[in-house]
C-alpha cells in the first residue's frame, strides 16, 4: 500500500436505464485519478438485463469493482414529468448506502464517495473535492424537479427542502424568503465551498466522518422523508458540518430527455476528443489520464442571459448546459410567493413519511462484503396497498359558490358526481338558481346546501373557516376542495381511487392551469400557476390540529400548516375556467379593484395583465 496515495471507496446503488447508465458508467472512466487508488463498491438492483450486462462488463475490464446483487424485484416508476418514490424504495436504497459505509470502514479506505447513478462528472471532480480537505462535501448539480420549473441545487439550508437563510425565531415576509431564495441560488452559481444545511446524491466522506458513526439510518423522530435528510441531521448532531463545493457542476440526467446534454457537457469539461465518447466512438479507458483542460461557464447575473464574465473565476466561453437551463429558469423569478407555496415549490417530489419497517442490510463475510436480507413477506409491518382495501375511503367535494347559474357550475358539478360521495357546499347569498343547480346536478348524492343570508366573501378566511366547520361536521375522510369553475382532466375518475387508497399520504398537490378560452390556458410572467402544485385533496385527521390564515383575501382555501402532512404531488391536471371568457375577466378585474384597490393581498401588475388583449395561450391537450 503506499502511502503516498489516497484510497477512495466509490459507492453507487443502481438501479438505472441502460442509456443513462452507459453515460454514468463513461463519466467515472473520466476521472482524474492522479495519486488515487479508486475502487468500486456498485449494487446491481436492476430489472432491465441490459443494465446488469453493463455493470458486469464494466466489472470486468481491470478495474477493482465489487459488484452486488441487490436480491430486490421492485419498480422504480420514472417518467419525464417526474419520479414516483415511495417509503420502502427510500429506506432500501439507504440500507444499500449503509452497507457501504461499514466497507468503507472495514477496508481501510480514506474516503468513501456516493454518487447516484444518473450523474455525469467533471472529471476533476473527485480530485478537487479530496483537496477542499472537508470531511462531508458534495459537488452540486441543478434540476429542473417537475417540467418548466426552475432549476434547483440538490442542497438546501433548513428542513426538507429550503432554500434560503433563515435564523431561529425569524418570521419572514413572503418578498423576503423571495429575495433569500434568489440570494441562495446566485450564490450557488458561484465558484466556491459553502456550507449548507442538507445535501445528497453526490457525496465525499472521511474517514474520520465514517468512524464518528455517521449513517442513513431513520432518525425515528423525524418525519423529514429521504435518507438524505437522515444523514445530514445526524451529520449536524454528530457536530460535522456539510458543505457543497460548486467549481464543477455536475450534470443531472433526470430525464430521458436529458441525455441529449451529454455531449454539450463532455465538450464544455473534457474538449472535443472526450465528447466521442458520448456519440458512440471508443474512449481510452485510462483511469490515471486526466480528459483535457478545465473550462469555466460563464454564469448569469440577476436573471441576464449575458455571461457574467467579470466574476472572479469566470473565462469567457460558452455556458454550460446547466448553466443555459438556470438562465432560463431565471426569467421566473419575479413572482411573490407567499411562504406556504413557496414550499411547495421549492419542493424535490415529497414522499410520504415512512410508514413501515424494510429490509436492512446485514454484514454475512464473504469476499469482505455484506450480503443483504431478503424482503419481508407481507404479513411484516408496511404500508396498506390499494388491493389490501376492501372500501375506497369516503371522497367529499367541497365548494363555495355565488351567482354561478350562467357560469360553468352545472357542467362543473356534473362531472365531479362520477367519483364524489358527498357535497358540502356553502352558497354565500347567491341571488340566482345557483342553489337549484347544485340540487339538481347532485340529486342522488348527500348534499349538505348551506345558505348564507348575507355575503361574507369580503372576509374570506371567515368564510373558508364556515366551510371547513361544515365539511368537517359530516366525518369526512378526504376532503376535495375546487371552486364552481374548475374540474379535473377527463382522467381524473379513473385515476382517483388509486390516491384516496394511499396510506402513507395525506395531502395531494395538483397543478392549476387558467384557461383562457374552451381549448388553451394562458402562460406568461403574470399567469403560471400551472408551473407550480397546489393543495386540493387532503385526507381529514382528528387527531390533528389545523391553523387557519388569517387574511381577509387570499387566506388559502384549506388550513396553512396541512404541509406537516405527508404530501405527494400528482400529475393529474386541473382546469380553471373562470377566465376563459372575456365578460368573466372583466368582472374579476372589477372585482379585485373594488375588494383589493391597493393590491395589498395580491400582485397589482397581475390584475392589471387580466385585460391584456394579447395574452400569450398554449392549447390545452388532453
Amino acid at each position: 500500500m503506499n502511502p503516498n496515495r489516497t484510497r477512495v471507496l466509490l459507492g453507487s446503488p443502481i438501479h438505472q436505464k441502460p442509456a443513462i447508465l452507459e453515460q454514468f458508467l463513461n463519466s467515472l472512466l473520466r476521472l482524474n485519478l492522479k495519486d488515487i487508488d479508486l475502487d468500486f463498491y456498485l449494487i446491481d438492483d436492476n430489472p432491465d438485463e441490459a443494465a446488469s450486462q453493463l455493470l458486469q462488463q464494466f466489472a470486468r475490464n481491470g478495474r477493482s469493482v465489487f459488484l452486488q446483487s441487490s436480491g430486490y424485484h421492485d419498480d422504480y416508476i420514472r417518467d419525464e414529468h417526474t419520479h414516483v418514490w415511495h417509503s420502502n424504495l427510500v429506506w432500501k436504497v439507504a440500507g444499500f448506502k449503509n452497507l457501504m459505509i461499514r466497507r468503507a470502514e472495514a477496508f481501510g479506505y480514506d474516503y468513501l464517495f456516493l454518487i447516484d447513478s444518473d450523474l455525469i462528472l467533471h472529471p476533476d471532480t473527485l480530485l478537487h473535492l479530496i483537496g477542499t480537505g472537508k470531511d462531508i462535501i458534495s459537488e452540486i448539480f441543478w434540476t429542473q424537479w417537475q417540467p418548466n420549473t426552475l432549476l434547483q441545487p440538490q442542497v438546501w439550508m433548513h428542513d426538507e427542502y429550503n432554500q434560503w437563510e433563515i435564523h431561529p425565531g425569524e418570521q419572514l415576509s413572503p418578498e423576503e424568503i423571495q429575495r433569500r431564495f434568489y440570494a441562495f441560488l446566485l450564490k450557488m452559481q458561484q465558484p466556491g465551498i459553502y456550507e449548507v444545511g442538507g445535501l445528497g446524491a453526490c457525496t465525499l466522506i472521511s474517514s474520520s466522518a465514517l468512524s464518528s458513526g455517521i449513517s442513513y439510518d431513520r432518525v425515528r423522530n423525524i418525519s423529514y422523508w429521504g435518507e438524505d435528510r437522515h444523514f445530514c441531521i445526524r451529520a449536524a448532531a454528530l457536530g460535522l458540518p456539510l458543505f457543497v463545493d460548486t467549481h464543477f457542476p455536475a450534470l443531472h440526467l433526470y430525464r430521458d430527455s436529458d441525455l441529449d446534454l451529454v455531449a454539450e457537457f463532455i465538450r464544455h469539461t473534457s474538449g472535443a476528443e472526450a465528447a466521442s465518447i458520448a456519440e458512440g466512438e471508443p474512449g481510452t479507458g485510462d483511469d490515471n489520464e486526466a480528459c483535457g483542460a478545465r473550462t469555466e461557464a460563464a454564469v448569469p447575473e440577476d436573471g441576464d442571459t449575458a455571461a457574467a464574465a467579470d466574476l472572479p473565476g469566470h473565462a469567457e466561453t460558452a455556458p454550460s448546459p446547466a448553466d443555459k437551463r438556470v438562465q432560463e429558469a431565471a426569467a421566473q423569478w419575479d413572482v411573490l410567493w407567499t411562504e406556504a407555496e413557496a414550499r411547495q415549490r421549492l419542493s424535490k417530489e415529497p414522499l410520504p413519511a415512512d410508514a413501515g419497517e424494510t429490509a436492512e442490510g446485514a454484514s454475512t463475510g464473504g469476499d469482505g462484503g455484506a450480503g443483504l436480507q431478503k424482503p419481508q413477506s407481507a404479513s411484516a409491518a408496511s404500508p396498506v396497498t390499494p388491493a389490501a382495501t376492501s372500501r375506497r375511503p369516503k371522497l367529499t367535494l367541497t365548494m363555495i359558490v355565488k351567482n354561478e347559474g350562467t357560469r360553468f357550475l352545472r357542467q362543473v358539478l356534473e362531472e365531479h358526481r362520477k367519483y364524489i360521495d358527498e357535497a358540502v357546499i356553502i352558497d354565500d347569498a347567491s341571488t340566482d338558481d345557483t342553489a337549484d343547480i347544485c340540487r339538481e346536478a347532485l340529486e342522488g348524492i348527500p348534499l349538505h346546501l348551506i345558505q348564507n343570508p348575507v355575503s361574507l366573501f369580503h372576509n374570506e378566511s371567515e368564510l373558508r373557516k364556515q366551510q371547513w366547520e361544515a365539511v368537517v361536521a359530516t366525518r369526512p375522510e378526504w376532503i376535495l376542495n375546487l371552486d364552481g369553475d374548475e374540474l379535473f382532466e377527463s382522467c381524473f375518475p379513473e385515476e382517483v381511487d388509486s390516491l384516496l387508497r394511499t396510506a402513507d399520504c395525506d395531502l395531494f398537490c395538483f397543478r392549476l392551469y387558467d384557461f383562457w378560452d374552451e381549448a388553451s390556458y394562458r402562460e406568461d410572467m403574470y399567469w403560471q400557476a400551472h408551473q407550480s402544485y397546489r393543495p386540493f385533496l387532503l385526507r381529514y385527521r382528528e387527531d390533528f390540529t389545523y391553523t387557519w390564515n388569517d387574511l381577509p383575501q387570499h387566506c388559502g382555501r384549506l388550513p396553512e400548516n396541512i404541509f406537516e402532512l405527508p404530501h405527494q404531488l400528482s400529475n393529474l391536471r386541473l382546469k380553471h375556467l373562470g377566465w376563459s371568457k372575456p365578460e368573466f375577466r372583466l368582472e374579476k378585474y372589477l372585482r379585485y379593484m373594488l375588494l383589493d384597490p391597493d393590491a395589498e393581498y395580491g400582485w397589482k401588475e397581475q390584475y392589471q395583465s387580466i385585460l391584456d388583449p394579447k395574452p400569450r395561450l398554449v392549447s390545452w391537450s388532453e
